[in-house]
């Protein structure tokens, strides 16, 4: 009884039927209606056929005996109603009596990932787990291609979690009449964390095409995968286990004559707008790393990036090397540079220069008094946001259009990188660095130490006024870096870890020299950003963030989110953040936004800090 006729059930459906063994394939929906109608298209590198398959639509169509097994195909997100419909569907037995499908009848699960079994194990006394390599598409109702060869594809099976069932053998020699190669593996569950270590790439596959950033990409969420893996104890193979195997060797991708690969299974859930596993998958190790107390920030970035593409319709494989950069910051690109590195940089980069301070009214006397050489001011009150307003703070963030005319006239242009400083610890310049990446610009780094670390290396300044050589060409799409709502905000101690980075005397309302209430949000902790850098104004290691934002409980399982008094000084913390591998969200209101609606709540004291 093979449960789900996507391109793996149907496959595996197909190449029984033709071995002539009994099976059923349920589905649903137009892949059902097909079935129904005019049976399987399979197409194969040597052809295609028509067949027709025993089909049902629901368990109720279906009358189990305790000689069936049941082998569940469907996604994973599915794979929870799938049990319940089939658990306790009743079995007739060779004895006359009646039993249950979940006591009596063994399931095979042929998902990718590590949570379907666990699932499945609720209800089902036998659970036979699967390492399933199988190259087959399924786009169109009624048509499934299998790309494999000669062999079709590979199965190892095995008793979760552990041990042996006299059904085991069985399976894998009817499997391999078929035309898999298939065996019974002790070790599946390794066998399956390896493989979900090459599923980790089918978000990236989904969204973006080929190219050496994509393949630098993969490699990082496998080693960040690999790391979760050994906090929680799941055994994982060596690479060389794996690509020096016999059966999944024999697994050969041949071309189908004007069907063209298009992707992995989530590019394919994703063309043809259906829904996607990378909770599954990318969001295992996620799921994993938490429970460990251990940030996974490339896998959960890149899960959600593929979910809201997904939301928005983006087109399979048509995002560039730009939104995975900023998807997956650090990956192309540091986030600091020093001055060091910057006075002997090949490629030279827009220099940026952010010289504001809260009370500081003469930001651009400043930089007209001395400068980085070639730098272009910015000014942050009329450039970095929008007009204050009654309802959205000091500083809301700017219209996109006119962030992108700004940018423009700095002389930020595609593929080259940007440089960005300030005078006072880079509390003003990380807005422009979150604002840039925010947008979608992949390549922009604060220079670590600012104005003070290059003059201190004894590099010159300019004095006067310095535009772009020429304009920019960059194009901006918002949306790359995590934000927060008011009402977000409001809720997010209660399951989050909020940091407000102003002084702590503010936090604490003890004075307020910017808005007219003093305080904090109720549930925030107080995380000053003067704290994340030394005496010179360069940021502490990442060994020494990471045990800072520990102390406040950041880099655990819970969610992070931070704010300041106007959206400002908030980036800076959320830099320092991304430095200790943990990602978080920007409340861009803050406390000038929040306090503009009197019904939100107001504490002050110490608080949870």
């Amino acid at each position: 009884m093979i449960i789900g006729a996507g391109a793996i059930g149907a496959t595996i459906a197909a190449q029984l039927h033709t071995a002539e063994s009994a099976v059923l394939l349920v589905a649903r929906g137009r892949q059902l209606a097909a079935l129904r109608e005019t049976g399987l298209r399979y197409v194969r590198p040597d052809g295609e056929r028509t067949l027709r398959l025993p089909v049902a639509g629901s368990p109720d169509e279906v009358e189990l005996t305790d000689s069936d097994v049941l082998v569940l195909a469907v996604k994973s997100q599915d794979t929870e109603q799938v049990l319940q419909d089939w658990s306790w569907r009743p079995v007739r037995r060779a004895d006359g009596g009646t039993g249950a499908a979940a006591t009596d009848l063994p399931i095979l699960l042929l998902q990718n990932g590590l949570d379907n079994q666990r699932a499945a194990l609720r209800r089902f006394a036998a659970v036979f787990a699967a390492m399933v390599l199988l190259p087959a598409t399924y786009l169109a109702p009624g048509e499934v291609i299998a790309q494999g060869g000669d062999t079709v594809g590979a199965l190892l099976i095995g008793r979760y979690p552990g041990g042996e069932h006299p059904a085991l053998p069985g399976i894998a020699a009817d499997l391999r009449a078929a035309g898999f190669a298939a065996r019974v593996e002790p070790q599946i569950t390794a066998w399956q964390a390896s493989k979900l270590l090459t599923n980790l790439t089918n978000a990236l596959d989904a969204l973006y095409p080929s190219s050496e950033l994509r393949k630098k990409a993969a490699g990082a969420l496998a080693a960040e995968a690999r790391a979760v893996f050994a906090a929680a104890g799941i055994p994982v193979l060596d690479r060389k286990v794996m690509s020096d195997d016999p059966d999944t060797a024999k697994v050969k991708i041949l071309p189908v004559p004007g069907k063209e690969r298009g992707g992995s299974s989530t590019w394919q859930s994703l063309a043809r707008a259906g829904s996607l596993e990378t909770d599954y998958l990318n969001g295992e190790i996620v799921l994993l790393a938490r429970l460990a107390g251990l940030p996974a920030p490339l896998n959960e970035r890149l899960a959600a990036r593929v979910q809201r593409a997904a939301a928005e319709g983006v087109p399979a494989g048509s995002l560039d090397d730009a939104d995975l950069a900023a998807t997956l910051p650090g990956m192309a690109h540091p986030v600091l540079i020093t001055a060091a590195e910057l006075a002997v940089a090949e490629s030279e980069p827009v220099l940026l220069d952010v010289r504001w301070a809260l009370g500081d009214p003469h930001g651009h006397q400043h930089y007209l008094d001395g400068h980085i050489p070639g730098a272009v001011f910015v000014d942050l009150d009329t450039e970095l946001a929008a007009p204050a307003g009654p309802a959205q703070g000091r500083h809301p963030l700017p219209d996109l259009a006119d962030l992108e005319a700004v940018a423009r006239r700095w002389g930020v242009t595609e593929g080259r990188p940007v440089v960005i400083y300030d005078n006072t610890g880079n509390t003003a310049a990380a807005r422009a660095w979150w604002l840039l990446r925010w947008a979608g610009v992949a390549d922009v780094r604060l220079l670590d130490g600012g104005l003070g670390a290059w003059t201190r290396a004894g590099n010159p300044v300019a004095t006067g006024e310095e535009t772009a050589a020429k304009p920019g060409d960059v194009r901006l799409r918002p949306g790359a870096l995590p934000t927060l709502t008011a009402d977000q905000a409001a809720t997010w101690p209660e399951s989050g870890v909020l940091l407000d980075a102003r002084a702590g005397e503010r936090y604490r309302g003890e004075q307020e020299p910017a808005d007219p209430v003093a305080g904090h949000i109720p549930g925030a902790v107080s995380a000053p950003t003067a704290a994340n850098v030394g005496a010179d104004g360069t940021f502490l290691t990442t060994a020494e963030l990471r045990a800072r934002f520990a102390g406040l409980g950041a880099g655990g399982p819970a969610e992070v989110g931070a704010y300041c008094g106007s959206g400002v000084t908030a980036a800076h913390e959320v830099l320092a953040l991304e430095l200790a591998g943990i990602p978080a969200a920007l409340y861009a209101g803050s406390w000038s936004g929040w306090i503009t609606d009197p019904a939100r709540p107001v504490a002050v004291g110490p608080g949870a800090a």
